[in-house]
């Protein structure tokens, strides 16, 4: 297990995605370091890297963050109750990025580690990473080419990957009280370490590298599409389920605060302008309600 070459390859990771999207938004990215000192209920330190106000992005940012506890946080141990309190590592790239334009998607992605450290036994790792889109105007062909490109980061692993994964997603970026999709989903996994160390490291390295390639291309095609207030406003109404989403069901948001980190990093992820409307509803036939009947359902995207 080598926590090292793991938070190495992050930080690398962290850098180039910056330095694509900061050249392609034309504002520069705030770096904010932070440390957390021994003695508390997490030590360890981190790299938020954001921009506010940009001209692609209203609001972006891409965290690097490697800490260590004391104790596992039940958002951590939920599916492995064996390693309850046990001390632990967990580090990551976790980004969100909120486009002004809302004919592009925005886009979530994270690749972490995970390190349970229990007294007298064998240390315990997991992988967990993704990437899942959430447009608010879909384009089908944005859709077949960003699966297709989490598909073909996946092939090397085995054929079950992708199609297992994409299931994954489906159902955890799933809006359980609205009996709705946050998107258009993509590939999740978490808790995963069947391929052994190298080999899931590997696997973990494969979707962040991806990450670019899936999502840059569409954000070149649609930044220049003509919109308005109408655009606009849905937009904001459709971000409302992106905070929902966060703020009750997300284990990265609930891990972050269980385990005392840092509430500006964790919170970076939040939509800068969003609107709520009592029981709404789109009109048939519109932009508005293609997104509903056409895109937030589970579809075999890349399909010809």
């Amino acid at each position: 297990m080598d926590i090292p070459a793991v938070r190495s390859y992050l930080l690398g990771l962290q850098e180039r995605i910056i330095t694509t999207f900061q050249a392609e938004d034309g504002k520069a990215f705030v770096s904010d370091g932070w440390t957390r000192e021994p003695g508390g209920r997490l030590e360890g330190d981190g790299l938020s890297r954001l921009v506010e106000e940009g001209h692609l992005f209203e609001r972006a940012g891409c965290n690097f963050s490697h800490v260590k506890g004391a104790s596992l946080p039940p958002s951590a141990s939920a599916h492995r109750p064996e390693m309850a309190g046990a001390p632990f590592e967990a580090l990551g790239v976790s980004l969100v990025f909120h486009p002004r334009n809302p004919h592009v998607p925005t886009v979530h992605m994270n690749v972490r580690m995970f390190a349970a450290l229990p007294a007298g036994r064998e240390p315990v790792f997991w992988f967990g990473g993704g990437m899942d889109l959430t447009p608010y105007y879909g384009v089908e062909d944005d859709a077949r080419h960003f699966h297709r490109t989490c598909r073909d980061a996946l092939g090397a692993f085995g054929d079950d990957k992708y199609p297992r994964f994409k299931q994954w997603c489906d159902e955890y970026f799933f809006l359980k009280h609205r009996g709705e999709p946050r998107g258009i989903g993509g590939v999740f996994f978490d808790d995963f370490a069947e391929l052994g160390f190298e080999r899931s490291f590997a696997m973990m390295r494969a979707v962040g590298d991806a990450f670019v390639d899936a999502y840059l291309p569409i954000a070149r095609a649609r930044r220049d599409t003509p919109y308005g207030e109408r655009e606009r406003d849905f937009q904001a109404y459709r971000r409302g389920r992106y905070v929902e989403f966060n703020l009750v069901f997300d284990r990265g948001t609930l891990f972050g605060l269980q385990s005392g980190g840092r509430t500006e990093s964790i919170l970076m992820s939040m939509p800068p302008v969003v609107k709520w409307r009592y029981d709404w509803r789109p009109e048939p036939g519109t932009p508005e309600a293609r997104l509903y009947t056409d895109f937030l359902r589970p579809r075999d995207w890349c399909a010809a």
